[in-house]
């Protein structure tokens, strides 16, 4: 968590500092992200960092807070395109990160980059809370859960999660194997349905 002090900075010397993050963290591997090479970019004492937050770990908690809020409010929209559908809304989530002109939404841009340099990273460690459970009591309202098993929190909750990290597998796939875009969007809505449907058939016979 970011302090009241990083909070209480100029406007100007806030953004000067977070740019000055992101650049790092979109460059290199997680591992290797520089505090040396934040400050400098940023034009701080070394001091100064650690007045603002714990560590990188704590720096870039903060940087996925900013992701989260971003993806919450443009998942309204794609929310009411599907009409409330869970699963189709993660089919319109991929088609528009992966067609939409990255020059023209720094922060997609800054993610894809993010996920390029780190593939084998476990982003369960570093994600501020529970992202699914946290997008959907944003959104509890607008889902459509007519058809779900139970409809209690707890339960879509789960559905949820496992549904967006299929959709997380897929977009790494996308990145990694460039030019196989409908094969993964394929991928993605086999994936989907299996979480949707089960893969078992159901019978009313004994079991064998």
């Amino acid at each position: 968590m970011s302090t009241e002090r990083f909070l209480r900075l100029p406007e100007e010397k806030r953004n000067r500092f977070l740019n000055a993050a992101w650049e790092e963290f979109t460059k290199t591997g997680f591992a290797d992200v520089s505090i040396n090479q934040i400050v400098r970019k940023a034009a701080i004492p070394r001091g100064s960092f650690y007045q603002y937050f714990t560590d990188k770990e704590d720096l870039f908690s903060y940087l996925l807070e900013g992701v989260q809020q971003r993806f919450t409010k443009d998942y309204h929209y794609i929310l009411a395109e599907a009409k409330g559908d869970l699963f189709e809304a993660q089919v319109i989530c991929f088609d528009r990160m992966t067609r939409q002109d990255l020059s023209s939404d720094p922060m997609l841009d800054r993610c894809i980059r993010f996920l390029r340099n780190n593939p084998g990273l476990d982003l369960q460690k570093v994600l501020p809370g529970k992202p699914g459970c946290l997008l959907l009591e944003n959104l509890w309202d607008e889902l459509d859960l007519h058809n779900f098993r139970r409809k209690d929190k707890g339960y879509v909750c789960q559905v949820f999660g496992l549904a967006l990290m299929v959709l997380g597998g897929v977009l790494m796939d996308c990145i990694f194997w460039p030019g196989h875009q409908e094969e993964c969007r394929n991928e993605l809505i086999l994936r989907l349905e299996i979480i949707k449907h089960g893969c078992t058939a159901e019978t009313s016979g004994p079991r064998r």
